[in-house]
């Protein structure tokens, strides 16, 4: 019984690790300033999709004839996490909207989702290109769905994908390797994968690095052009201080488990390595998300800030993210 009561507790407190716990709560922006975007042109609805913010407002208003941005969360996330995001590329002129999805479900029932709402987006869109954005979680998601082999494939010939993920435990989630493990199912008396189920819901046994989730990957998408994967480095990080202390570390995947062969060496793939926290790289109410801004304006998927507007930028991330985000 002890052995069994340890094997319990080492399951829950691992699998638990395996996600970044929710960041405070960020100042209350109900609201994009879309006063830079494209003037609205088309308004839709498409299933768990939505504005990033946390308004309720399920209608997308955008302009057809531009391209548009996705960003996918990660878990204990929400579209109103990354209305920051939403901003920084509204400041550039740039659409955005969030994919909205449960993350206790299976992944492969979220990137089936996934690939209906991009398909519904890109109707409502003349050809217009579509980069998908997911952090973490959110990472395994999006190049799920932007794979071939989906029962839901994304639909129509048209246009061009583009994949840029952040953080992504693409070799699987070390905390988890017990869930997937003949040893543990036997110490534990069969107990270990209802456990891993209670903890981390239905995605338990696609996070292991022998699930075939992880192991077998099957090939992007032809139309995703190129494919920018974003490692960091998360040793030493801190999410929260408390008298001089780390009393939250922000070190949640290392770099081995954001490291899959399978999947680095598709010739469409550019990894960028930076050193930075696991949610300080996406930003919070503390940290901004400049890392990352920087990359991806390098990248070519966030618009350089003109010289003229640098100091309306900086402004704009202080009241975004705090003093410290600049």
């Amino acid at each position: 019984m002890k052995m069994l009561a340890a094997v319990m507790r080492v399951a829950a407190l691992g699998l638990m690790s395996a996600c970044a716990t929710p960041a405070p709560d960020e100042p209350a922006l109900l609201l994009i300033d879309g006063s830079r975007l494209p003037p609205v042109n088309v308004s839709m609805t498409v299933p768990n999709l939505s504005h990033c913010t946390d308004s309720g407002d399920q209608t997308l208003r955008l302009n057809a004839q531009q391209p548009v941005t996705v960003l996918v969360h990660g878990c204990f996330s929400s579209a109103g996490r990354y209305r920051g995001m939403a901003q920084v590329l509204a400041f550039h002129g740039q659409q955005t909207v969030c994919f909205n999805y449960n993350d206790r479900d299976s992944l492969l029932r979220s990137a089936a989702q996934l690939d209906t709402a991009l398909t519904g987006l890109a109707r409502g869109l003349d050809k217009q290109p579509i980069t998908v954005l997911g952090h973490s979680q959110g990472a395994l998601i999006a190049r799920k769905a932007m794979s071939i082999g989906q029962a839901d494939a994304i639909e129509g010939k048209d246009g061009s994908l583009r994949l840029v993920t952040v953080s992504g435990p693409f070799g699987g989630i070390a905390a988890a390797r017990h869930c997937g493990s003949r040893l543990w199912k036997t110490l534990s008396l069969g107990l270990v994968g209802p456990i891993c189920q209670i903890v981390t819901g239905d995605k338990w046994s696609e996070i292991t690095y022998t699930s075939p989730f992880i192991v077998d990957p099957p090939p992007l998408d032809p139309r995703v052009t190129d494919f920018l994967k974003i490692v960091t480095d998360e040793g030493g990080s801190c999410r929260r201080m408390s008298q001089g202390a780390c009393v939250e570390s922000d070190a949640i995947f290392s770099l081995a488990e954001q490291r899959n062969p399978a999947i680095d060496n598709d010739p469409r793939v550019k990894i960028v390595e930076v050193k930075a926290g696991h949610v300080e790289i996406v930003g919070n109410n503390r940290d901004g998300p400049v890392k990352l801004i920087a990359v991806l304006q390098e990248q070519g998927v966030i618009k350089p800030t003109a010289p003229e507007q640098k100091e309306k930028f900086g402004l704009l991330l202080t009241r975004l993210f705090g003093e410290a985000a600049r």
